[in-house]
Parts: C-alpha cells; sequence; structure tokens
C-alpha cells in the first residue's frame, strides 16, 4: 500500500472508530503523523485527498477539522463527476437508479406513514390534466426525492437525489419530443404510488424499475 494510502486508511479508521467525530479538529500535524508513525509529507498528501472528498475540511491560520460528513456533502465529488458524463454514458445512470430506486420503494413500501401517501398524492393531483414538462419534471423530481424520504435511508436518499438531478435534462428532451410522455409519467407515478399505500414491497420494486427502464429505452432509441 502506498504511503498516502495508509496515511488516508488511517485518518479514516480514526473517523470510523470514533475518535475523530464530525467537526472535531485533528491534532496538529507533527503530532498526529508522530502519533500514526507516519512522515509529515504523507500526512500532508492524505489531508489534502480527503478535503477534496469533503471528508476534512482544512481552514488556513485555523487547521484542519473534520467535516460535518453529512451524505449530500461527501456526494459533491460523485455529483462532479456525473457532470463530466453526458450523451450516451447517461444511460449507465439510468440503470444505476433503476437498482437505487428500486431498493428504496421496497423499504418505503415496508416503512411509508399514511400521512406520506396523502402528501404524494397531492403531489401529484397538483399537476393538474395538462402540465408544462418543466412543471412535470419538477414533481417528478420530488416524487422520487419522497419515496426515498419514505425509505428511511437518507444515504440512499441522497445518493439517489444526486443521481435523479443528472438525469433531469434527458427527461427535460423526453418530455418534449415524445407527445405520451407526461400522460405515462402521470400513470406510472400513480401507480407505483398504489403499490406503496398497499405496501407491496415487490410490486413496488417492480413498477419503479420499469419506470425507470421506460425512460432509459426511449433514450437508448433517440440517440
Amino acid at each position: 500500500m502506498a504511503v498516502t494510502d495508509e496515511a488516508i486508511e488511517k485518518i479514516k479508521t480514526m473517523i470510523l472508530s470514533g475518535q475523530l467525530k464530525p467537526g472535531d479538529r485533528l491534532p496538529k500535524e507533527p503530532d498526529l503523523a508522530a502519533e500514526l508513525g507516519l512522515s509529515r509529507n504523507s500526512l500532508r498528501e492524505a489531508v489534502k485527498a480527503l478535503s477534496l472528498l469533503n471528508v476534512l475540511d482544512v481552514r488556513q491560520g485555523d487547521g484542519t477539522y473534520v467535516s460535518s460528513l453529512e451524505p449530500p456533502l461527501l456526494l459533491e465529488a460523485l455529483t462532479f463527476i456525473l457532470d463530466l458524463h453526458q450523451d450516451g454514458s447517461v444511460l449507465e445512470l439510468f440503470q444505476v437508479r433503476a437498482v437505487l430506486e428500486s431498493a428504496a420503494a421496497g423499504l418505503a413500501a415496508q416503512r411509508v406513514t399514511d400521512a406520506e401517501v396523502v402528501g404524494m398524492r397531492e403531489l401529484l393531483d397538483s399537476l393538474g390534466e395538462t402540465p408544462s414538462v418543466e412543471e412535470l419534471i419538477a414533481n417528478d423530481l420530488e416524487f422520487h426525492r419522497r419515496i426515498a424520504q419514505a425509505s428511511g435511508n437518507a444515504l440512499l436518499g441522497s445518493f439517489i437525489e444526486s443521481l435523479a438531478n443528472r438525469t433531469a435534462r434527458a427527461r427535460v428532451w423526453r418530455g418534449l419530443t415524445q407527445q405520451t410522455a407526461v400522460e405515462h409519467t402521470l400513470a406510472e407515478h400513480r401507480a407505483i404510488l398504489d403499490a406503496l399505500a398497499a405496501h407491496e414491497v415487490e410490486t413496488a420494486k417492480a413498477r419503479v424499475t420499469a419506470h425507470i427502464a421506460g425512460v432509459a429505452e426511449w433514450l437508448r432509441q433517440a440517440l
């Protein structure tokens, strides 16, 4: 293992063990290097790498702190990578979305509350009969966000939100070019919600998978 990788692993172990908690300030560089048995150069490189991943927060003149470690913050690096992927590679994002959102739907079907179901029905009803493409996409993003929230898994929800935002452009394109996109989306959302409300785990998972796969298949043909 390279010395920098070793340094990263040692700092990660300190965080996972609870020795370092979110918001904690790291010991001074020479003290931490001695404690971990590392050179100051390898420690410095590890800190730089972890700061790029938003695990550590380097404050000039103040020291280095463990970040909040909140999922949205840690996923910013992933979001940057996703921004670099365009055109055909967005199909891979839809494949990942199908896997993650199917899992989230399964958890949501077990845990969703009556109040959450009512809220999602009101969300879908708020679109009316002839929403614009922009209104549909905003509603779509919020609907999927609420399913992820109902899953009770914050990290899973953060991953899903990042991926959903990165595939929104493809859905706008579909909405502008496919005449039945609005009707299909609304019908599929209502079918998903019916499965969630009935706490039908496998049905909810299957309907979410089919819903996302439909957009991916349209995009595959369009590309």
